[in-house]
């Protein structure tokens, strides 16, 4: 929500201007993704995780600070359970993280819709997933056209979605 405290340095960019004025350095995602969060602008330090149809290791995370970071799940593209529902995502806001990008699904749309948090992923599906702790954490993943690297950063809006090494906003 603009000009919450927690919204406030991620509302200063739009990604179509990040990409003019720093064109040699970002990447941008291929737009496959929607955006499902009340938080339509967010943008952060990237932590990963890969994972199949397994939020284990999303749940791990949302309990941890956020502040400043942005979650990119690949989740395999699996259009057959949902890696994020309305708790993980309750969690998140309550843990400071600025957003979630997952290569997958998520549920509970509507009450996701209406977090302050940045949510951005290939679609819904009603059915959850497993819990079989299957999953790595910390390591570059590879979709839409871009590698992940922890460490980097990530701006997403409704223009899209774009990664550099370093911070631009």
């Amino acid at each position: 929500m603009p000009g919450s405290p927690a919204n406030t340095h991620s509302s200063q960019f739009a990604t179509p201007d990040l990409c003019d004025e720093f064109a040699d350095e970002v990447q941008v995602v291929e737009p496959m993704f929607v955006s499902y969060g009340g938080r339509e602008r967010f943008g952060g330090e990237i932590v990963t995780i890969k994972c199949f149809e397994d939020n284990s290791l999303v749940r791990e995370l949302v309990a941890e600070d956020g502040s400043g970071k942005v979650l990119v799940v690949d989740a395999g593209g699996s259009m057959r359970r949902a890696c994020l529902g309305d708790m993980l995502a309750e969690r998140a806001v309550s843990n400071g993280w600025e957003g979630i990008v997952m290569y997958g699904c998520i549920r509970d749309v509507d009450a996701i819709g209406v977090l302050d948090l940045g949510v951005h992923a290939l679609g819904a599906h009603p059915m959850k997933t497993e819990k079989k702790g299957i999953g790595e954490r910390n390591l570059a993943v590879t979709f839409g056209g871009v590698t992940f690297t922890p460490g980097d950063y990530l701006y997403a809006d409704n223009n899209g979605i774009i990664v550099a090494p370093r911070a631009l906003a």
